[in-house]
């Protein structure tokens, strides 16, 4: 898939996904979002930089840490997940951040302002993720640190079937290389070849609980990155893909629900 063919599906498929997303995935998400807080180690007054927030799970836990007088420039690829985050930081009454639509690989702000760069399961999405961690550093004061988290190998994902499944009833693949950067040693390259030093990585595998088949779709289909895909297929195909799926996750359900296993692996590295 081309660059800006990607980036387009990745824009508004995530669109579709924002009004199922925490739904879908704030508790299965929080163990990475939790470990990458703990490695950025935020101070009061400290500025940041996020790239892929989302609706805001990881930005608002920043924002309260760097407050009152630091700030949080919060951008996303999807208008709607940029809305949705807006409001909700209205609604907790979180005035210290900034919501802005930028490219991750293409940040339009000036360099060497921010103390700190997050970025919380976004960087599996970018065509080149070398590219989206320059931006970081460019961003970065000297001595500035960048974490980001993201899911790990392929084999340690019980949920990686939703890939292939969907790819099969399309005719390009929705999200390519999406466990590149979790596998092997990956993930230490990209951030030395974006220019950061004193490079730490930790990776862990958790459990996604979800207490029924209904979650468990919602969160594979209409909540995660095939979403715009699943949007275009009709009610048959649909139910073949459903099927499909709940087959690929059978050996993990326990009673109800299903218990999937995951891996994640957070990086950092000092500018």
């Amino acid at each position: 898939m081309k660059p800006a063919l990607q980036i387009r599906v990745q824009r508004y498929g995530w669109d579709k996904a924002s009004r199922y997303y925490d739904d879908s995935w704030k508790e299965q998400l929080k163990p990475a979002q939790d470990r990458l807080l703990d490695m950025a180690a935020l101070k009061q007054g400290e500025d940041v930089i996020e790239t892929a927030c989302g609706s805001g799970l990881v930005t608002f836990r920043a924002a309260m840490a760097v407050a009152p007088d630091g700030q949080v420039v919060a951008t996303d690829l999807s208008e709607e997940m940029i809305r949705r985050a807006a409001s909700l930081a209205e609604e907790k009454q979180i005035s210290n951040v900034i919501f802005k639509r930028m490219n991750a690989e293409q940040i339009e702000l000036n360099g060497r302002h921010f103390d700190a760069a997050l970025c919380g399961l976004g960087l599996m999405y970018v065509p080149d993720p070398v590219k989206a961690l320059s931006e970081k550093n460019r961003l970065l004061k000297p001595d500035g640190r960048a974490v980001v988290a993201i899911w790990g190998e392929r084999r340690r994902c019980g949920w990686a079937e939703i890939f292939p499944i969907v790819d099969r009833r399309v005719s390009s693949d929705v999200c390519p290389l999406f466990f590149q950067q979790g596998t092997g040693n990956t993930i230490v390259h990209t951030f030395s070849q974006a220019g950061f030093k004193d490079i730490e990585v930790d990776r862990f595998h958790v459990t996604l609980s979800y207490p029924n088949q209904e979650l468990a779709l919602t969160a594979a289909f209409s909540g995660g990155p095939v979403a715009l895909a699943y949007e275009k297929f009709d009610e048959e195909t649909r139910a073949g893909v459903h099927a499909e799926y709940l087959d690929s996750i059978a050996e993990f359900r326990v009673g109800d629900g299903y218990e999937i296993p995951g891996e994640f692996v957070v990086a950092s590295g000092r500018k």
